[in-house]
């Protein structure tokens, strides 16, 4: 694991979230994206090396839908940068952790993802993700 890459928060309402985190970090989201496979729209911030992604449903299959239905809005993952998702995917395997999906997938703003599941990390969900090089697209 390289760094907290970012901290995830799950919304109802990006426009006023945005609105929100722009006036707390005095800075306003560097991009925002949807991802169709997520069913989310997200909304990127940076302060210094801190990433914040703002997650919002595009609909009630999204895992932040049933997130904010079941727990409200909120914090709803770490994700951690690594050098090469698929080692640490095995590594974390052998040690017991449950990894939510056999490959990663294309995440928001340009990177490969998977999902610790919080039951293997005490109740607390945790991302990894990659940088997708040139030769992955």
């Amino acid at each position: 694991m390289k760094k907290v890459e970012h901290i995830g928060i799950a919304v109802k309402d990006l426009e006023k979230a945005n609105n929100l985190y722009e006036q707390l970090l005095g800075v306003a989201p560097y991009k925002q994206e949807e991802v169709k496979s997520e069913h989310v729209i997200t909304s990127f911030f940076q302060v210094g090396e801190t990433k914040i992604e703002l997650l919002k449903a595009t609909s009630d299959k999204s895992a932040i839908y049933k997130h904010i239905d079941k727990r409200g809005e909120g914090m709803h993952h770490i994700a951690f940068e690594v050098e090469d998702i698929y080692a640490e995917m095995e590594r974390l395997r052998k040690q017991g952790f449950r990894i939510l999906s056999e490959k990663p997938k294309r995440g928001a703003d340009n990177k490969l993802v998977c999902f610790i599941h919080p039951k293997s990390a005490n109740s607390v969900l945790i991302e990894l993700c990659q940088s997708i090089k040139e030769t992955e697209k």
